[in-house]
């Protein structure tokens, strides 16, 4: 067979059907445009999804007290685990893989400054716990070493703190009152999208140094020990070890998994992971519906081409033509339109994605108007790959049909056709 001589039958074809050849092709172009924008606000859902949930920290650890549920060293089971500040200096020097640790000291209070007044969390903390819960400042500076030393009255507001009290007017350097002692704020922290927390959201929460905690009460015993490993492979295994270690100081046994909580918030990665796997898969179906459509639009014309040409076909089949160079020459023709709405579908999607750019998504909800909830529209070779795969898919289905009726006509019945 020459497959040369049936390229060149099957562009002349498409040529002489130029109309019908462009209609087809436009409409495959349509289809893959709406699939690449369709699997790009997918990506860019599942990244701002992630981004968010993270915000609470970097692969977040929270270590709390419990009470044990088994006998171990001659104590009884039930006996309340409370977890101290040395249970931090401890795991700090004792596992490697930990890799940044702090204790928090918690409680509610109100905040007040120039006769305002907000409902806040107040958070004692060590410089590092900056680090474990992702923290980020818009403005001042953190807790550093030496406030820790000299229990300096020092805050790191959150931002709808900073906007509650200071509406508008700058903070830094500004003392705010918690239970009648005085603070001065050294820092303010950005807008907090986070969707996941323990207690209240970062926004609404005010930073101390750890040891300053002793103005409001007993600092030996944080509410929380909250850690990171130092890689996420080396996560379990760190669990592992701070379970131990934490069993060893406080003589319970380290199978007894309710005397102190661990707790990773990567367990619920899978839910992030999960709801965008979700959304993916439906706009993935929308788009390959979208494209369908089109594919029925191939095989109209390709069968109305087979229906024009069947004493062309007959013809050909008469003098000897092979079924298999018919179905090459109509396969071909479906291939090249399919190819030409491929190859302008993709780079009207790219266009198109640039010029949408974002979309809302977090925004109202956080009242940000920084736009870093925003769903970022972004195209990724994956997302070429695939809309380019279901195309070609829905084509050779689309082309076979026609392709197929074309090579099993009979040439005498063909010749006869009107």
């Amino acid at each position: 067979m020459n497959w040369r001589y049936a390229f060149s039958e099957a562009v002349a074809a498409l040529r002489f059907n130029r109309n019908r050849t462009l209609f087809t092709t436009f409409s495959l172009a349509w289809g893959v445009t709406c699939f690449v924008i369709l699997i790009s606000y997918g990506n860019g859902f599942e990244t701002a999804l992630v981004k968010a949930f993270t915000q609470v920290g970097q692969d977040l650890v929270i270590t709390f007290g419990g009470q044990t549920s088994e006998q171990a060293g001659g104590l009884r089971s039930g006996r309340r685990i409370r977890i101290e500040e040395h249970d931090a200096v401890a795991i700090k020097e004792s596992i490697p893989l930990v890799g940044h640790i702090s204790p928090e000291c918690y409680r509610n209070s109100k905040a007040q400054f120039g006769g305002r007044e907000k409902d806040i969390s107040i958070r004692a903390v060590w410089p590092e716990y900056g680090i474990v819960r992702n923290i980020k400042l818009a403005d001042g500076r953190w807790i550093n070493g030496e406030d820790l030393q000299h229990q300096n009255r020092v805050a790191i507001i959150g931002s709808a703190v900073a906007k509650d009290l200071f509406a508008g007017r700058p903070p830094l350097n500004e003392e705010i009152v918690m239970n009648g002692i005085r603070f001065t704020v050294i820092g303010v922290l950005e807008n907090k999208l986070q969707i996941a927390n323990y207690n209240r959201r970062d926004n609404d929460c005010v930073f101390i140094p750890y040891d300053a905690y002793m103005l409001f009460g007993d600092r030996k015993y944080p509410a929380y020990i909250v850690w990171t490993p130092i890689t996420p492979e080396s996560r379990e295994r760190a669990v592992k070890m701070v379970r131990a270690k934490m069993a060893e100081i406080h003589r319970y046994s380290p199978n007894d998994e309710k005397a102190v909580e661990i707790l990773a918030f990567s367990q619920f990665m899978s839910i992030v992971t999960g709801m965008s796997l979700a959304v993916k898969a439906l706009l993935g179906f929308v788009g390959a519906l979208t494209l369908a459509i089109g594919g029925v639009g191939l095989a109209n014309i390709m069968l109305a081409s087979v229906i024009e040409r069947t004493r062309e076909i007959g013809m050909i089949k008469a003098l000897g033509g092979v079924r298999r160079m018919i179905l090459a020459q109509f396969l071909i023709e479906a291939t090249i339109v399919v190819a030409l709405g491929g190859i302008l579908g993709v780079g009207l999607g790219v266009v198109a994605t640039g010029l949408i750019g974002s979309m809302p998504f977090l925004g109202a909800a956080f009242k940000d108007t920084t736009k870093a909830g925003d769903i970022t529209l972004t195209v990724s070779t994956a997302g070429i790959v695939i809309s380019t795969g279901v195309l070609f898919l829905v084509g050779l289905v689309a082309g076979m049909a026609p392709a197929l009726k074309a090579s099993r006509l009979d040439p005498i019945q063909a010749l006869h056709y009107e």
